[in-house]
């Protein structure tokens, strides 16, 4: 029926990720990865999901972390030729056709097999003064949005995405909004601890691509959990005010003034 299973097996691992969130706001590129912590042990910092390949340009990924190195080596790769070629930074719509004619090489010889991660690229076209966010997915097609979510949370994170006007949202907002939806999809029952990744390109950074730091992304998490907090009180009041259910067979007496 025209299944490629292997790339499907690639994008099951993309989708059983941490959630990764990537928004073109009015100000720039907002970049934003849960990353789960699989030992207690681990060193904060190690393990990065987020890489910077050129000063205006970076991204993130979303799968496996050893697949995603080997892209983010390739995209630094791509990123020094074309600069020592033509003495200009590489666009990202060329840096994103270039990723995905790679990533799609990997799903067409029998000898090798297709990348278990997808990215998200941010960065800034320096010939039309514009930032860009384009996804890669493991089967190699590269598309170009204003919004995009990956991993287990896509889903209800898209939804919240589609509900923002993205060409007045800033960057530092837009950093509060993805801490909320990835604190909304997370069960601290059932999943496993995580620590919040953000990385932006906007006019604040010269449009460099740069880590956000911890004092906002402490900021942006705080804000989230008191949203959530405040979202759980109001339910909780609507139920309170709500008339109990009458027994079977009870007659519910009514009021009138």
């Amino acid at each position: 029926d025209g299944r490629i299973f292997q790339v499907e097996y690639a994008t099951k691992a993309v989708e059983n990720s941490g959630t990764v969130i990537g928004m073109r706001c009015a100000d720039g590129v907002v970049l934003c990865v849960e990353k789960v912590s699989f030992a207690k042990m681990l060193v904060k910092g190690s393990n990065r999901r987020v890489a910077t390949l050129d000063a205006g340009a970076g991204l993130v990924t979303a799968g496996l972390s050893a697949d995603g190195r080997q892209l983010v080596n390739r995209a630094r790769e791509e990123c020094s030729e074309y600069k020592d070629v033509y003495g200009i930074a590489m666009p990202p719509q060329v840096l994103a056709q270039r990723l995905g004619e790679y990533v799609h090489y990997f799903t067409i010889h029998g000898a090798l097999r297709p990348f278990g991660t997808s990215i998200l690229l941010a960065g800034y076209d320096e010939s039309t003064k514009s930032c860009e966010l384009y996804a890669i997915e493991p089967s190699g097609l590269t598309l170009r949005y204003f919004g995009v979510a990956l991993g287990k949370g896509r889903q209800s994170a898209k939804s919240d995405i589609e509900k923002l006007d993205l060409t007045t949202l800033t960057c530092k907002d837009a950093l509060k909004e993805m801490a909320k939806m990835i604190y909304t999809v997370y069960d601290e029952s059932k999943d496993k601890p995580f620590t919040l990744e953000m990385a932006w390109l906007t006019k604040d950074t010269g449009y460099n691509f740069h880590l956000v730091p911890s004092s906002i992304v402490d900021e942006a998490e705080e804000w989230a959990k008191k949203q959530l907090a405040d979202d759980d009180d109001d339910d909780d009041d609507d139920d309170d005010d709500e008339p109990a259910a009458a027994a079977p067979g009870e007659d519910v007496e009514m009021k009138t003034s």
